[in-house]
């Protein structure tokens, strides 16, 4: 029990991304990060990971294929179960209408292709302790 407890102390980021090598690349960055790291490769099936291994922050690409990143990500913030879970739209979409659509669409922020290894850990960290599970209560 003790185990399994401890392996929830490092934070969990779900990366929803159908680039095979972006993932992997992620994921190297991340794990030496110390967090865990999830992954997606559509809309779709980052629901179901959302769902099953509960992550503390999703860093969802827009341009998915199945469902896009903006369905996924208004279907996560309907969810009680997952909607305190903080959404971040990585994509190659500049245009500042994209990232109102993103907004809208219930992304907490918005990540730019291509972005520096330093913004895109600080985006990580700086949104990774926002999660706040229904029944808890923090103060920020």
């Amino acid at each position: 029990m003790l185990a399994k407890s401890d392996s929830r102390q490092r934070p969990r980021v779900l990366v929803v991304e159908d680039n095979g090598d972006m993932r992997e690349f992620l994921a190297r960055v991340l794990s030496m990060q110390g967090y865990e790291f999830l992954e997606a490769a559509d809309g779709e099936e980052g629901l179901q990971v959302a769902r099953t291994r509960q992550p503390n922050l999703i860093l969802m690409d827009i341009s998915l294929p199945v469902l896009d990143g903006f369905e996924a990500t208004r279907r996560i913030k309907q969810d009680p179960a997952l909607q305190h879970i903080p959404v971040i739209a990585v994509t190659a979409h500049a245009r500042p209408a994209d990232e109102q659509r993103a907004l809208d669409a219930g992304c907490d922020g918005y990540l730019s292709k291509p972005y520096s290894l330093r913004d895109f850990l600080a985006v990580v960290e700086k949104n990774i302790g926002r999660t706040q599970a229904p029944d808890r209560t923090t103060v920020a």
